[in-house]
């Protein structure tokens, strides 16, 4: 089969396109030809090194794949050869056939093709997780989402919407903007032209922001902790920025504001029956059509490191999805 190769740590630039046997079955899994493997910034730092999970060398890179499932391992039920599952898979994505442990793959909903399907657990997820579990985002608060053209950044503004509070959409150029607005975002700020803090302020009446979801980091974190409202919750959920940034926590205690933290991964291995409704809950919206993925681009197998390099050049909008098979 096809498949990237990871074999030392660096940019994109490193992966290597190579031929490999098929992965060996396991036990409690399921065989899934591949047909679209979601591509995140999160493996941008797996590549490097930098991710909190650091897999064995050499890996293969894509935490989340589309398929159909071609064979069940005998302890597994409900799940048949011909299902189409989403699977989360950490790394080990990028390639034309993946063994997934079942209790991490999911049927996806009639009417979801391969690249929404690939394109939809790992931001949703997040964002449900982050804005629902984290923040108890309640209808009528007011949410600001950072970087909201980007995966995360519109998942969490189509679910913001979803749980009925206003949006403010805040992005780096217009064109971005116009696809958060396409989402659903209530309000946008450009904040390429300048401090976005004082615009929330007017937009919110001189109060600030209920939620701030932040996966932009840096510079832009430093405004939220400015622009947040009594008992306001931040979420911290990424860097692409670069920076991580330091909080001066005087400004927590005269806001009476909580830093909250986001870890999508780490919240499916201590919670995994809340993670499991909330899949649950997430695919519901899908069919509602509350929710759906933006595909910005459909990009071949061959084609990964110029994937990973949009996002490492912050040229991301909406979901990446590499493509395999028929």
């Amino acid at each position: 089969m096809k498949a990237v190769l990871c074999d030392e740590y660096g940019t994109p630039d490193v992966l290597k396109l190579v031929d490999l046997p098929a992965p060996e079955m396991k036990p409690g899994h399921v065989r899934v030809q591949v047909r679209a493997a979601g591509v995140n910034f999160q493996d941008t730092l797996i590549i490097k090194g930098t991710y909190q999970f650091k897999p064995p060398m050499p890996f293969i890179p894509g935490g989340e794949a589309a398929g159909v499932v071609t064979e069940v391992a005998d302890d597994v039920t409900g799940f048949a050869v011909g299902d189409h599952v989403l699977a989360l898979t950490s790394w080990g994505s990028f390639c034309e056939e993946i063994v997934a442990a079942a209790d991490r793959c999911v049927k996806f909903p009639s009417g979801m093709d391969f690249a929404e399907a690939a394109g939809f657990l790992t931001n949703f997820g997040t964002s449900y997780h982050a804005l629902v579990h984290r923040a108890n985002l309640l209808k009528g608060e007011t949410l600001l989402v950072l970087g909201a053209a980007g995966g995360v950044g519109l998942a969490a503004v189509q679910i913001g919407k979803a749980l009925g509070a206003t949006v403010i959409a805040a992005a780096s150029s217009d064109a971005k903007l116009k696809i958060a607005r396409e989402s659903g975002a209530d309000h946008l700020i450009n904040y390429a032209e300048g401090e976005y803090k004082e615009t929330v302020k007017e937009l919110t009446g001189g109060k600030g922001a209920d939620v701030i979801y932040d996966a932009v980091g840096g510079d832009y974190f430093d405004q939220a902790l400015r622009c947040i409202n009594w008992n306001g919750r931040i979420l911290v959920v990424g860097f692409a920025s670069g920076r991580i940034p330091t909080a001066p926590v005087n400004l927590t205690l005269l806001k009476g504001c909580s830093i909250v933290g986001v870890f999508y991964g780490r919240f499916k291995q201590e919670e995994p029956e809340k993670s499991e409704q909330a899949i649950t809950e997430i695919v519901d919206l899908y069919r509602q059509g509350k929710l759906k993925p933006h595909i910005s681009r459909r990009m071949p197998l061959e084609q990964a490191r110029e994937a990973l390099n949009l996002f490492v050049n912050r040229e991301a909008e909406g979901k990446i999805v590499l493509t395999a098979g028929a």
